[in-house]
């Protein structure tokens, strides 16, 4: 009796376990949407989801960038030396946050990993999952590979301390990560950000020559891209000051400002984020009466 009790269990153990097995397939997350596709001469943009990275393809290896995660790396190395029969020679990080340049330890054995000096202090200090940058700088660095040239420049603060620009002068194309949203509201609070630097970080990208602006994050843009961006945030920081200084509170603000001028733009949820943390930027920098 006790046999067959303990059969029967068994039974049902393994029929709610055929049953679950289709649900828990289901449950399962869906592959990244993975691509590659041209920019410009030889300037590729690479996409993982939602996240953005470029590189450029010379006779003498390839430049690339945030390799995104490590996942992602892997893929993207794969399917360079599918295509192109290359070897990745450096990557460059754009900052040091982990969504953007995790993974980097599987290009490094063929790669030199480039970082603003800030960015490599960061990635030591909070231990980040990639590769530690080797050559470092502090204001400007030029790579040449094969006849392509890779202008690295660091603006000022904005979006973190150590953000980075990248242009390929003969492509015209200009590639910024997370600072310079195209035909978007910022990410969420503002947070690691630096208020008014990033204002004037934006001053500095808008005198640039270039003509494609290619974001960590949604559709490429255009030095125009850059201006709008900037007057949000001029607009934005405006308008948050004025309130503070009548005494509203940020709940209120997020009644009162509104800024049609941008309306169209996405996500609708990061715009009362984005008056939340411009409050808190703006009254850490504030004296009142």
């Amino acid at each position: 009796m006790r046999a067959r009790h303990r059969l029967s269990l068994g039974l049902l153990a393994a029929a709610l376990l055929f049953l679950a097995a289709p649900w828990a397939q289901s449950q399962q997350p869906p592959a990244p949407t993975r691509e590659i596709t041209p920019i410009a001469g030889q300037v590729y943009r690479v996409r993982n989801a939602n996240h953005y990275s470029v590189f450029a393809v010379t006779p003498a290896g390839v430049i690339a960038t945030d390799p995104i995660n490590a996942d992602a790396a892997r893929w993207l190395k794969a399917e360079i030396a599918r295509r192109f029969n290359q070897p990745i020679r450096y990557v460059v990080y754009s900052h040091d946050h982990a969504d953007h340049i995790s993974g980097g330890e599987v290009f490094a054995d063929t790669a030199i990993v480039v970082a603003h000096d800030n960015a490599k202090a960061a990635i030591v200090g909070e231990k980040r999952p990639t590769a530690v940058p080797q050559l470092t700088f502090s204001d400007r660095l030029t790579l040449e590979l094969g006849g392509t040239t890779l202008e690295l420049a660091y603006v000022g603060k904005n979006h973190s301390d150590n953000s980075i620009v990248m242009r390929f002068p003969r492509e015209r194309v200009l590639f910024a990560v997370d600072f310079i949203p195209v035909n978007s509201y910022s990410f969420r609070d503002f947070p690691d950000a630096y208020m008014p630097d990033w204002i004037e970080s934006l001053k500095r990208v808008e005198a640039m020559d270039f003509d494609i602006l290619a974001p960590g994050h949604g559709p490429l843009g255009n030095k125009a891209s850059v201006t709008m961006f900037r007057e949000y945030l001029q607009d934005l920081r405006g308008e948050v000051i004025r309130y503070a200084r009548e005494g509203k509170s940020v709940d209120e603000m997020k009644t009162f400002i509104t800024l049609p001028k941008y309306a169209a733009w996405g996500p609708k949820e990061w715009f009362p984020l984005n008056i939340e943390g411009m409050y808190r930027l703006v009254q850490a920098n504030r004296r009142g009466n």
